[in-house]
């Protein structure tokens, strides 16, 4: 007898692909839950006790995992000796699994007690899958109802050695992977939070350590790092057209992107989907309505308003030459007067968008922006979260990656900053430094920005040069007259006063470094002479 067993949590489908395994001459083993709709449907089934021999017990823990359910799975058909033991063991063949596990990543977030967690950790789900998947030559492993047709076709067509065995094999070790990573970082987290509460300044050095102390300052790397994602979708391309692509999302993940829906217009290449992080990560520390123009990954124009419009039309006046094909990214919805802001840009300056995105879009709204340009893509993504989860930021290396803790943005309080001059902003003028320091949190290093003198938006951006004297060059060419009275922002520290030299000729106002250079008294000193108030944040906010 040939035999199919069926215990899955996600019951799409299941009957109708249990009947169509019936009628191809196999007996279908099942349990609890599965078995009761299978019944309902008419489908026969033999209970899993059955074949082992024992209860369901331990309130189910114990329902699958036995001596008899394993080496149906597993002994080989192609040895003559495991075929002849299996015969005097009376082990049923099991040729197809069919399995998916208690939704861990759906029941369990960080705040759910460790008993619930516990009992949503799925053992005998994922052992017999995984016993699937290592005798793929025989046996279909199989967790995604998207498959079952596929199985059906394969079986009717009598298939030896299967190509789609060994691809649902290699999607099978995939899943149970992604599962579970969800236990492991959910188990990671529990430890860190407990170490917290501990307020244990120092842990003990791991054993692979290179002979130093590690600072625990609220976040520990294990040494296997759980990193799994879910495919969200294929991509248009990569960087470039001839490049594939696609997205993932990580386990637990609390993120814009999970909500990310397309309204209309074009798919997303790598290219657009990097381009809208960036402008999420440059609107989000706002409360106020703010806008971002992206490209290549980095803002080309930045501005807080009273209103989206503004906000809107302020980002796109920044520097309305580099906007051209870029991405727009807002941290309020779009509404008509955007929308409206967005043809005027046609209108006047001939140019246009190649993505929109914004919390969400009113009806008008998005009926003028694709009147205006139906490629444009049109992207919604519902709240921005306050919290970010993961908190871990990855950083990509040849053969693997680096991982570090999220910057925290929202520290903006002046009480501790340092103004080093003899000269003090003024009121204004202190507001417009905290967004200065907010605006170049996720401009790419070396980094200078010059900020309007009276408007909260950026006039000149200088990024990703090799020395601070060229990026201010860059940012101060840029934003020309308005550099008069306007605000200079810098991620790094001046190793030299020749940048404050350059800004004074310039005419700027006041400016914002962290501060830290063994020649800081240089730059303070050139500061002075030309009377330019100066603040020390006492910290770098480089992003590569």
């Amino acid at each position: 007898m040939k035999y199919a067993l069926i215990s899955v949590y996600d019951k799409s489908d299941v009957a109708d692909f249990a009947k169509k395994l019936q009628g191809l001459g196999y007996t279908i083993i099942s349990t609890g839950g599965t078995a009761k709709i299978l019944q309902k449907e008419k489908v026969p089934v033999i209970s899993v006790e059955k074949i082992t021999g024992n209860p369901e017990s331990f309130d189910g823990r114990v329902k699958t995992i036995s001596f008899q359910i394993e080496s149906g799975i597993l002994y080989d058909r192609k040895k003559t000796k495991h075929i002849k033991e299996a015969a005097d063991l009376k082990i049923p063949k099991i040729d197809i699994v069919v399995c998916n596990f208690y939704p861990f990543d759906k029941v369990v977030s960080d705040k759910t007690k460790i008993g619930k967690a516990i009992e949503n950790i799925d053992v005998g789900g994922p052992t017999m899958m995984r016993s699937a998947a290592k005798n793929f030559q025989s046996v279909y492993a199989i967790f995604d109802p998207a498959d079952y047709d596929r199985v059906i076709q394969d079986i009717k067509h009598k298939t030896i050695n299967s190509k789609l065995r060994q691809e649902l094999a290699a999607k099978t070790f995939s899943y149970l992977s992604w599962y579970d990573s969800h236990i492991a970082i959910y188990l990671n987290n529990l430890s860190l939070l407990n170490l917290q509460k501990s307020k244990k300044n120092w842990i003990p050095k791991p054993s692979n350590s290179a002979g130093r102390q590690v600072r625990d300052d609220g976040r520990l790397y294990p040494q296997y790092f759980p990193l799994n994602g879910k495919k969200v979708a294929d991509l248009r391309y990569g960087d470039n057209p001839h490049q594939k692509a696609a997205w993932y999302l990580r386990p637990f993940a609390q993120s814009p992107f999970t909500d990310l829906r397309k309204v209309s217009g074009r798919d997303l290449s790598v290219t657009n989907l990097t381009d809208i992080n960036a402008g999420i990560e440059s609107v989000r520390v706002f409360e106020k309505p703010a806008s971002a123009v992206i490209k290549h990954n980095t803002p080309c124009g930045v501005a807080v308003g009273n209103n989206p419009k503004q906000s809107l039309s302020l980002a796109i006046e920044a520097d309305p030459v580099s906007a051209f094909g870029g991405v727009v990214v807002m941290n309020k919805p779009i509404d008509l007067q955007s929308a409206k802001a967005v043809q005027d840009f046609k209108i006047n300056k001939k140019s246009q968008f190649d993505i929109i995105a914004a919390p969400g879009i009113t009806d008008s709204a998005q009926k003028l922006l694709q009147s205006i340009r139906k490629t444009t893509g049109i992207y919604v993504f519902g709240k921005i979260p306050n919290e970010r989860k993961p908190a871990e930021q990855i950083r990509w290396i040849d053969g693997g990656y680096a991982i570090q803790s999220s910057s925290i943005l929202e520290d903006t309080d002046m009480s501790g900053w340092k103004v080093v001059t003899k000269k003090k902003p003024n009121k204004a003028q202190n507001e417009l430094l905290k967004t200065a320091w907010k605006f170049i949190s996720r401009v790419k290093s070396n980094c200078i920005l010059i900020v309007d003198a009276k408007k909260s938006m950026t006039r000149g951006i200088g990024t990703g040069q090799t020395s601070r004297i060229g990026a201010a060059m860059i940012a101060l060419e840029q934003a020309g007259d308005y550099s008069k009275g306007g605000i200079m922002a810098s991620d790094g520290f001046f190793p030299f006063d020749d940048t404050v030299k350059l800004a004074a000729k310039h005419g700027i106002s006041t400016i914002i470094q962290p501060g830290g250079s063994l020649r800081d008294k240089d730059s303070i000193k050139a500061a002075d002479e030309a009377g330019i108030s100066m603040v020390f944040i006492g910290k770098r906010l480089f992003w590569h």
